[in-house]
C-alpha cells in the first residue's frame, strides 16, 4: 500500500474515529479522543516519508482531528468545554513525557529483546513531545479563542449564532495550525535535519493541514446536526 493511500486511510480514520466517539460518548468521547490523539501522534511524529512529492512527518492527521475535537466542542459545547479538552491534552501529553523518559532508564533483563528499539525510538522524546507540547498548547488555546471570536462576529453581522460555521472552523484552524506547526517543527527538529529539510517539512506539514482542515468541516456540519436531532427527542448523552 502506499504512502498515498495509507495518508488517506488515516484521515479517514482519523475523522471517523472522533465522529464514532462523538456519537458514542458525546461530550466524553471528544475529549477521550483529545487524549488518545496527543499520545499516538507524539509517536507518529517521529517518522518521516515522502507522500504526494513532498517529505513530511506522520501525526498531521491525527493532530488535524485534536483541532476537530476541540471545534466540536466549541460548537456543541462551549469554550469552557473546549478549554477543558485542551488542558487534558496537555496534562496526557506530560504525562507521557515523564512515563517515556523513565523507560529507557530501566537496565533490561539479559533476555529482553525490546529495550534497543525503546531507547532508539525514544531517545530524543522528551525534546520531541516537549516542543509539541508548546505547539500544541499554544494553537488549541488559540484556536478555540479565535472559533468564539469569530462565532461572535459572525452572529452580531448575520444575527443568527448557527450561519458561518465553515468560516469559523476554517478561519479559526488554519491560523492556529500555522503556530503549531511553526514551533513543533524548529523546536523539534533544529540540528537534526538542514534548514532546506526542516523547510521543506514545515512547508509539506502546512500544506496537509490546509486539506485536513477543509476537509474537517462537513463533519461538524454532521455533528451539529445529530447533536440537534437527539436533544431534540431527548436521548443524548451530551453532558
Amino acid at each position: 500500500m502506499s504512502n498515498e493511500l495509507l495518508l488517506i486511510v488515516s484521515l479517514v480514520a482519523s475523522f471517523g474515529g472522533l465522529f464514532l466517539f462523538f456519537r458514542l460518548f458525546g461530550k466524553a468521547g471528544c475529549m477521550a479522543w483529545t487524549a488518545v490523539c496527543t499520545i499516538l501522534a507524539n509517536v507518529e511524529v517521529m517518522i518521516l516519508v515522502n507522500a504526494f512529492g513532498m517529505e513530511q512527518t506522520l501525526g498531521n492527521t491525527l493532530f488535524a482531528s485534536s483541532f476537530l475535537a476541540t471545534d466540536f466542542l466549541s460548537e456543541l459545547y462551549g469554550k469552557k468545554d473546549a478549554d477543558r479538552a485542551v488542558w487534558i491534552g496537555i496534562a496526557t501529553s506530560c504525562a507521557f513525557i515523564l512515563f517515556s523518559s523513565l523507560w529507557v532508564l530501566y537496565t533490561p533483563s539479559p533476555n529482553d529483546w525490546a529495550m534497543g528499539s525503546i531507547k532508539t525510538l525514544f531517545a530524543h522524546t522528551p525534546r520531541i513531545l516537549i516542543a509539541s507540547l508548546a505547539g500544541y498548547a499554544v494553537s488549541e488555546l488559540f484556536d478555540v479563542w479565535m472559533y468564539h471570536k469569530w462565532w461572535n462576529f459572525t452572529k452580531k453581522k448575520s444575527g443568527s449564532s448557527t450561519k458561518y460555521l465553515w468560516l469559523r472552523n476554517n478561519a479559526s484552524t488554519l491560523v492556529a495550525q500555522a503556530a503549531n506547526i511553526f514551533i513543533f517543527n524548529f523546536g523539534a527538529f533544529w540540528g537534526m535535519y538542514d534548514m532546506k529539510t526542516l523547510l521543506s517539512i514545515t512547508a509539506a506539514c502546512y500544506v496537509i493541514y490546509v486539506f485536513t482542515s477543509l476537509l474537517d468541516t462537513p463533519f461538524v456540519y454532521l455533528a451539529r446536526k445529530v447533536y440537534t436531532k437527539q436533544k431534540a427527542e431527548g436521548k443524548w448523552i451530551s453532558e
